[in-house]
């Protein structure tokens, strides 16, 4: 015997209208539960990807900062300075991109749930 993605046969459906369509709007009212729930767990996820592009940001400029100093030959005052600069700037960009994605992530959330709803 056939059944439909409800479970129930089809000759109940058939026999049953009412009882078919109850079944329909039963199982959507559980799903939008679920799906806001996934909604906002991939939220979540995208702002723990941001956050680690952060701090991934931050490993490299410290390794950066490190070769900086870790020459042959001792590292003058401009060379320093130089090094610094160019750290604070990518360090700069990368707090920029950050704020920019924790904007956006309130919006898309938001985004996500209405087209849930």
């Amino acid at each position: 015997m056939k059944t439909n993605p409800f479970g129930m046969d089809l000759g109940m459906m058939n026999a049953n209208p009412m009882l078919a369509w109850w079944q329909q709007q039963w199982m959507k009212g559980v799903n939008p539960m679920a799906r806001m729930q996934a909604a906002w767990i991939e939220s979540l996820a995208e702002a723990m990807e941001f956050e680690a592009q952060f701090l991934k940001a931050i490993a490299e400029s410290g390794e950066q900062m490190n070769e900086c100093f870790k020459t042959e030959t001792p590292c003058t005052p401009e060379q320093v300075q130089a090094c610094y600069q160019k750290l604070v700037q990518q360090m700069t960009d990368a707090q920029q991109k950050r704020m920019e994605h924790a904007a956006r992530l309130s919006h898309d959330f938001r985004k996500r749930l209405w087209e849930e709803i």
